[in-house]
């Protein structure tokens, strides 16, 4: 599955964004979506998936303030982030993949992250 991100940029604190992920080359109904983040000089980590049916989990920090959500017959992907904090600053990044058992597995390949920043 090929993956592109957008949507980010520059936000102050207390402030919402909406990030878009458009998918192609493969049937995107049939992967676990992510979205992912990787502030700088540190680890990129996971922030959300959802099932092919809407099933969702999400990071602790971000529980409550992000959603994330799907449109299969678009084969997009979003993540709808409100009252943002200057921690939530990082590239963010979408990709396909599933569970096994309760680790989440992304495909290899990733795509072009969209960058958020969170400053007064």
């Amino acid at each position: 599955v090929q993956l592109q991100a957008s949507g980010g940029g520059l936000v102050q604190p207390g402030g919402s964004l909406n990030l878009s992920c458009a998918a192609s080359g493969s049937i995107f109904s049939r992967y676990v979506m992510a979205w992912y983040r990787q502030a700088p000089g540190k680890q990129r980590e996971l922030v959300a998936t959802i099932t092919s049916t809407g099933v969702t989990e999400y990071k602790g920090s971000v529980k409550g303030r992000f959603t994330i959500s799907r449109d299969n017959a678009k084969n997009t992907v979003t993540l709808q982030m409100l009252r943002l904090k200057p921690e939530d600053t990082a590239v963010y990044y979408c990709n396909a993949g599933d569970y096994i058992g309760s680790y989440y597995y992304p495909q290899r390949s990733w795509g072009q992250g969209t960058l958020v920043t969170v400053s007064s």
